[in-house]
């Protein structure tokens, strides 16, 4: 990998030190149905990280719809309140009543719709054309289009303030973005800039959260760098979200100042396939006494998926069970394993159900034990290990 370089920054990838996870998803959102499942292929994710600017990210393509933003927990009631929180202390401390705010990245407008409720003149820019018609229709202030150069001119500008929320790591060209926010924001303009903490992978070695849909991996150090080397300093810098997600509040500095990056120490990502090969281990030694019984997995989000694929699941389970009728009826990517309603499962015979359901694994297991004949086993994958439930 010696020919390759950070996509941000140009610098060298560490040396001895990256994952190689064969045959996972080659897509988070698109479920292949039964017709073209000779269509559909996993794909061999290479992740590395930079040893100047830190950011830990994979070399492969995008995925087809990277532009857009695609949200799942956006409308839940605690989100909406955390938000709410956010955004009123951000408009007091940083005087932004009356001001200009624009969201990069406004998918449905879950974050904008809270944003305009207050005093500020809100605005934001997406990419999906199906988007922004239905935002317009809310009487929400969206632009369509997306960023693809730094002379690119957002309306109404310049901007007092800007945020994006968990987008920036889908995007193969980020220095673009940021300098073309850059270029159209007010001297002294103050932004939100959120994603995922990589930090919490590495703590708990979640493995599973590797997915082709995000190029980047985050800590607050590499979070910072980037948006320094792009014109913005941060003023502050903080874990949120039950530690998923980074939050910085940056402030708009001129790019052309010189700066000089502190020295970046590796992290350990060697460890997060040692924890892939110990899961598989656990799930194969539990799974020797089901041999010749049928086996169901509830669950059919990314970090599901990916563990199937990294774990051979998909020699052993017959169903996936999942509650979103988008994915109902077609099959898991990559492991081609039918997915089918929770109601479905009343009428099945079977021995064994895996919950891979992440943070809604505990209300799955409730749901099981209540409503779902005693005659079969239960085994939660949960906190990176896999706990016998019955």
């Amino acid at each position: 990998m010696q020919n390759k370089k950070c996509k941000i920054c140009k610098g060298n990838f560490f040396n001895n030190n990256s994952i190689n996870f064969k045959k996972v998803p080659s897509s988070a959102q698109n479920f292949p149905e039964k017709n073209n499942l000779k269509n559909d292929r996993g794909i061999n994710l290479n992740i590395f990280q930079c040893s100047k600017c830190g950011a830990v990210q994979a070399i492969n393509k995008p995925v087809s719809y990277y532009k857009q933003v695609i949200r799942s927990s956006a409308f839940s009631k605690e989100m909406i309140k955390f938000r709410t929180l956010q955004f009123r202390k951000i408009i007091n401390k940083y005087n932004l009543k009356g001001k200009k705010i624009i969201e990069i990245g406004t998918g449905q407008g879950e974050y904008l719709s809270i944003l305009d409720k207050f005093q500020v003149k809100a605005s934001g820019l997406e990419f999906s054309k199906k988007s922004v018609i239905t935002l317009k229709n809310k009487k929400l202030n969206v632009q369509q289009g997306y960023i693809d150069k730094i002379k690119y001119n957002l309306k109404n500008t310049p901007f007092d303030a800007f945020c994006i929320f968990s987008y920036l790591e889908h995007l193969p060209n980020i220095n673009i973005v940021l300098r073309a926010v850059h270029k159209n924001l007010k001297n002294d303009a103050i932004g939100i800039i959120e994603v995922p903490n990589f930090n919490l992978i590495i703590k708990k070695k979640l493995f599973s959260e590797f997915i082709r849909d995000h190029l980047f991996y985050f800590t607050k150090e590499s979070l910072s760098k980037i948006c320094l080397i792009n014109g913005f300093d941060i003023v502050d810098i903080s874990i949120v979200w039950h530690d998923y997600i980074i939050s910085a509040i940056v402030k708009k500095i001129d790019r052309n100042k010189k700066i000089k990056l502190q020295k970046i120490m590796p992290l350990n990502l060697n460890q997060l396939t040692l924890k892939k090969n110990v899961i598989k281990m656990q799930i194969d030694n539990h799974l020797k006494k089901f041999k010749g019984k049928k086996i169901i997995a509830w669950g059919a989000g990314h970090q599901a998926l990916t563990l199937i694929s990294l774990t051979n699941l998909s020699k052993k389970i017959s169903f996936i069970v999942d509650s979103a009728t988008f994915k109902q009826n077609k099959y898991s990517p990559s492991s081609h394993i039918p997915i089918i309603s929770p109601s479905q499962l009343h009428q099945l015979n079977f021995d064994l159900v895996i919950v891979l359901a992440a943070s809604y694994s505990d209300e799955v297991i409730r749901i099981l034990l209540k409503n779902y004949k005693s005659s079969f086993s239960i085994c939660a994958y949960k906190e990176n290990k896999l706990i016998t439930i019955r």
